[in-house]
């Protein structure tokens, strides 16, 4: 299962959901699969810190050179910080999707909802159909 790193759990539209190393917290970004779906990111449209989501809601866009596309908060939650980076050097999300190229770090309101994710056993299934 290369490009779909253990210990991470991922949703339908291809976000993950990964430890932050803070309890409560959650790094959260786009899958391998997703990125080289998109092709070369050229920019990504993320949220404030303090911003609020709730499960599924969109919390940002992502341009390619091929199309744009939403990105779904796979947990409810505030944004607790960006990934300024991305600012500079968009393509960190093509490079690193799983390290450097994370997008949001969120504070989970709901633990529970991480049962409803995706293992990566479940998310290789989905992707190799």
């Amino acid at each position: 299962m290369s490009g779909i790193p253990d210990g991470f759990q991922y949703t339908e539209e291809h976000e993950y959901v990964c430890e932050a190393g803070t309890e409560g917290e959650y790094l959260v970004g786009i899958t391998d699969y997703a990125q080289g779906e998109l092709g070369d990111v050229v920019f990504v449209e993320l949220p404030a810190p303090g911003d609020a989501f709730e499960k599924m809601e969109v919390f940002g866009t992502i341009e390619a050179v091929k199309a744009v596309s939403d990105l779904y908060c796979p947990i409810s939650g505030e944004v607790v910080a960006i990934n300024e980076t991305l600012d500079e050097d968009p393509a960190l999300v093509n490079s690193d999707p799983y390290g450097e190229g994370w997008m949001i770090r969120i504070r989970v309101i709901d633990p529970s909802e991480l049962d409803d994710l995706l293992s990566p056993e479940a998310y290789a299934s989905l992707i190799e159909d």
